[in-house]
């Protein structure tokens, strides 16, 4: 570490904005630090905007979290710290480090090349190298690994080594293997999706328990902004709302309406997916979309991110008027409200016209409370052309 780097204290941080709270002096730190409460130690540079590293502590929590930053400000390298209340030592958890190809590149670059490793107390790790990002395949091992690189002591408030993390893996991870090494194995990206999501809105394809019919026209959806959120209007905040990049424009909804046989309950039509037809081009891949904060690499088998929702239902809306679409929406569903007459009803739900914020809100039941991924289709040549959510069923699309 350069002589020339000090420290500043705050009393919280957020990683990806590098924002703290209120600025502490060292002793308020220091007093915050025996007491358990939370608190930042921010390492910087003289003439240098971004920070060189953060730490942030928290006790009491038995959590430590580290980030070390580039010039450009992104996250070059993180370290998850938790604490073991029987000896007072700190279990290195996981590691990220990110290798950005050059400065235009940002840290949420789904193609951005990463290493990530998953340590536990029982002295394993878990070491994934994605060199071609999150839509790239990984190569993944299971490690054993010495007691001294799992633990450490607690530290004192002044035992803390220079920087709180590096931007290079420790040696005992190695480098990039070979896809044919010993003990590695190749595993596909977990951003992607079911191999053909558009087989739900063909007409007269069977799928496992479903029939598909003619798909149900739902209204549109106007996205000027040039950013779709997905999400669920009536559900409070803390819940992820998910956004996608499309062009500006008007987008047709439809509903996947299909036939359902039951053994118990016969057989019935309902709906089993949403879209908006972004392009014309058929979708040969589909991918995830994924909101704040979302790492597929913390995926298990089976899992998916998506928008959280306590009301059983969603919304496609404009992301930069999803907050006015909202308030509006509180209003209209009042009878007698002068809103009330730009509600519209849809096979799927409700559709609420914005009038002069030039979007509107397209809602859709889910069928169930809980979280629902978001799934995108891209032509052959990247550009997304579907946006679509499963609201039901259990879709075998390989089938």
């Amino acid at each position: 570490m350069r002589e020339a780097v000090y420290v500043t204290y705050e009393e919280s941080w957020h990683a990806a904005h590098r924002t703290g709270g209120r600025e502490l002096s060292p002793d308020e730190a220091r007093a915050r630090d025996a007491e358990g409460l939370p608190y930042a130690v921010v390492y910087r540079a003289p003439g240098r905007e971004m920070p060189l590293g953060v730490r942030m502590v928290a006790w009491r929590a038995g959590t430590v979290d580290a980030w070390a930053y580039d010039e450009q400000g992104r996250r070059t390298a993180e370290a998850e710290l938790r604490m073991r209340d029987d000896a007072g030592r700190l279990l290195v958890r996981r590691l990220l480090v990110r290798r950005f190809p050059d400065a235009r590149t940002a840290e949420s670059d789904p193609d951005c090349p990463r290493t990530a490793v998953e340590l536990s107390a029982s002295g394993t790790a878990r070491i994934s190298h994605q060199p071609g990002g999150m839509r790239g395949d990984s190569l993944e091992a299971e490690v054993e690994v010495a007691d001294g690189d799992l633990w450490m002591l607690r530290p004192g408030f002044d035992d803390w080594a220079a920087l709180p993390v590096a931007d290079v893996l420790p040696d005992w991870v190695g480098v990039l293997p070979d896809e044919e090494a010993a003990g590695w194995r190749r595993e596909p990206s977990r951003l992607r999706g079911p191999a053909d999501f558009d087989r739900v809105f063909r007409a007269g394809t069977e799928i496992p328990g479903l029939k598909v019919l003619d798909p149900v026209p739902c209204g549109s959806v106007r996205v000027p902004s040039g950013v779709l959120a997905v999400a669920c209007p009536d559900t409070g905040e803390g819940l992820s709302r998910i956004t996608v990049d499309v062009p500006p424009g008007t987008y047709p909804m439809e509903a996947a309406w299909v036939e359902v046989a039951e053994e118990h309950w016969g057989s019935y039509e309902d709906v089993a997916a949403v879209r908006l037809l972004i392009g014309d081009d058929p979708a040969v891949v589909w991918e995830m979309a994924l909101g704040p904060g979302d790492d597929t690499l913390r995926l298990r088998e089976g899992e998916a991110f998506g928008f959280g929702t306590d009301a059983a239902g969603g919304a496609f809306a404009d992301a930069g008027a999803w907050e006015e679409l909202s308030d509006l929406l509180e209003r209209a569903r009042w009878q007698g409200s002068p809103e009330h007459d730009r509600l519209s009803d849809s096979v799927v739900g409700m559709n609420l016209d914005g009038g002069t914020l030039g979007a509107n809100l397209a809602l859709f039941c889910t069928g169930g409370d809980g979280v629902y991924p978001v799934w995108v289709g891209r032509s052959a040549s990247g550009e997304v052309v579907r946006v679509a959510v499963q609201t039901a069923y259990e879709l075998d699309l390989e089938g």
